[in-house]
């Protein structure tokens, strides 16, 4: 997971979606899977939570975020600005409001992070096999930067660009900056052996990761019009997450 207090940022942005604005305490913000369990069991018991038992990995983290109205929407984002840890769950929030209508209500799952199961590009491959989930990807670079891709479908091997455009770039800390499809052309996602790329046009790929998940650039590029996402557009990787939505 991500290291030091951005290691819980995904937990936190979960509870920020499922608490009931009339629980605006500094307990919404669990350190942990197991504590975040606990605390939906307490607060939300109409949620539904996957028992250890449903679950193919037990190790795994996961969480299920829902749909507010718009009003409640309104009251946790002021709850939120006087949070302790400000950046973190308000960037985490936006993410998630940014994301596609068909992951509310799903089930949020860890399928691949670079601390628990190495860094390969073919594990990730091998990880993302038996899915046909939409995917959430989160890197973590040497600058402490946080940015990453919401992918529509899987990351796989392929010999040509593929995806819809739902698939979309962010950048997550210092600033969140979402980067969507401009219908420039369709090269979302490509997934080749030795890297994989996300976004492209005139020789450039809006975010490119080698097979090592190690080394990475950004670029602009025409899918999305996006700037760099981290601070040079060459950028070493110091944790990498992929999160699903089963």
């Amino acid at each position: 997971m991500l290291s030091s207090s951005q290691q819980r940022l995904l937990s936190a942005a979960a509870v920020a979606v499922v608490c009931h604005p009339s629980y605006p305490d500094s307990s919404c913000s669990p350190c942990s899977s197991d504590e975040l369990r606990s605390f939906l069991q307490l607060r939300r018991p109409d949620l539904r939570l996957l028992d250890g038992e449903e679950e193919a990995d037990h190790d795994e983290e996961e969480f299920v975020l829902i749909e507010d109205s718009a009003e409640e929407d309104e009251e946790m984002f002021q709850m939120l600005r006087g949070s302790g840890d400000d950046w973190e769950v308000m960037c985490f929030w936006q993410l998630c409001k940014e994301l596609p209508a068909r992951t509310v209500g799903r089930a949020w799952q860890l399928a691949y992070s670079t601390s628990r199961h190495g860094a390969s590009l073919k594990s990730l491959y091998r990880k993302l096999s038996s899915t046909d989930s939409p995917v959430l990807i989160v890197i973590k670079d040497a600058l402490d930067e946080l940015f990453g891709a919401f992918l529509s479908d899987p990351l796989r091997p392929s010999e040509t660009f593929y995806g819809t455009g739902e698939t979309f770039l962010f950048m997550l800390h210092p600033r969140f900056k979402s980067f969507r499809w401009t219908g420039e052309n369709s090269f979302f996602i490509k997934g080749d052996l030795d890297c994989f790329a996300v976004g492209g046009g005139s020789g450039h790929f809006g975010l490119w990761v080698d097979e090592n998940l190690y080394l990475g650039r950004s670029s602009p590029c025409y899918t999305f019009n996006n700037c760099c996402l981290s601070e040079t557009d060459d950028f070493r990787i110091m944790e990498l997450e992929v999160w699903t939505f089963s």
